[in-house]
């Protein structure tokens, strides 16, 4: 039987099942911060977003949206289950339209993710450099990209493609200014715009 968990005071600490939380529970346990990940079995708070991760979310968001073909979508900071262990939130990622989790749904499927994008923070550095890649690459996630925040405060794209045989990721580039990508499909992206209103 499914088990609830409250966590009405915020300061309370909740203490994990002997073999760590699982995938499903995210969906039961009540009073999380936003955004909370399950990595290794452990919740993960995120801290409050920096201006600079904010306004480089909608970069790849909205390029993705525009560029992608009409059978993918591309969904914000949203959960995608990768085992019974891990369940990240990616901060962009692009699935079919057919794996629309519906309007009640709460997370996606990792063999239905196309390509999956972490944009590092102080506090994420690790886990969006070593740990995420290292578990996306294992789920069979084809294309990955990280960005960080350039010396000039611009966004760097490294970007990247599994090889299947090694279950690892190889890189295949790192864009300053301009990101121009052939797969996973023709798309442009002016870095540099990350100063420009939102359209």
């Amino acid at each position: 039987m499914a088990t609830s968990y409250e966590a009405a005071d915020p300061g309370r600490h909740l203490v994990p099942p002997p073999d760590g939380w699982a995938a499903e529970d995210l969906d039961r346990l009540r009073g999380l911060p936003r955004h909370t990940e399950l990595i290794d079995g452990v919740l993960v708070f995120r801290s409050p977003q920096r201006k600079f991760h904010a306004r480089t979310l909608w970069l790849p968001e909205n390029s993705l949206l525009k560029h992608a073909p009409d059978d993918l979508d591309v969904f914000r900071e949203f959960s995608v289950i990768l085992d019974r262990r891990n369940r990240p939130e990616p901060d962009v990622v692009v699935v079919p339209l057919a794996a629309d989790p519906g309007p009640d749904g709460t997370f996606l499927r990792a063999e239905d993710v196309v390509l999956a994008v972490e944009v590092v923070s102080p506090d994420s550095e690790a886990r969006d450099r070593e740990t995420k890649p290292k578990k996306y690459a294992a789920a069979g996630i084809v294309h990955f990209w990280r960005v960080e925040q350039g010396p000039d405060g611009l966004p760097v794209v490294y970007v990247y493609e599994l090889d299947p045989a090694l279950k690892a990721y190889t890189p295949t580039g790192i864009h300053h200014n301009a990101l121009k990508l052939d797969v996973p499909f023709p798309l442009s992206i002016d870095l540099t715009a990350i100063n420009q209103r939102r359209p």
